[in-house]
């Protein structure tokens, strides 16, 4: 029996995949794609930390972070 499976295309270069570096076609695109993975070439946008960090210390305080002034008691 043939393999009926349908042939995938590999992801950095678009040929059709070898089965023994699936999903790639060949050792070369695997270690590409690698590449890409550890030097960061791969990452989700988002905020800096710094200016998420700005954001919350120019806001003013809620009522539950603010110091008690009333633990004086009164003579």
């Amino acid at each position: 029996m043939a393999d009926e499976r349908p042939k995938g295309k590999c992801p950095i270069c678009s040929e059709p995949t070898d089965a023994h570096y699936r999903p790639f076609c060949s050792r070369r695109c695997a270690d590409i794609d690698l590449h890409r993975w550890l030097s960061g070439g791969y990452a989700i946008a988002g905020r800096d930390d710094d200016d998420d960090m700005a954001s919350n210390e120019a806001a003013p305080k809620s009522e539950a972070e603010r110091p008690d002034d009333d633990f004086r008691s009164s003579d």
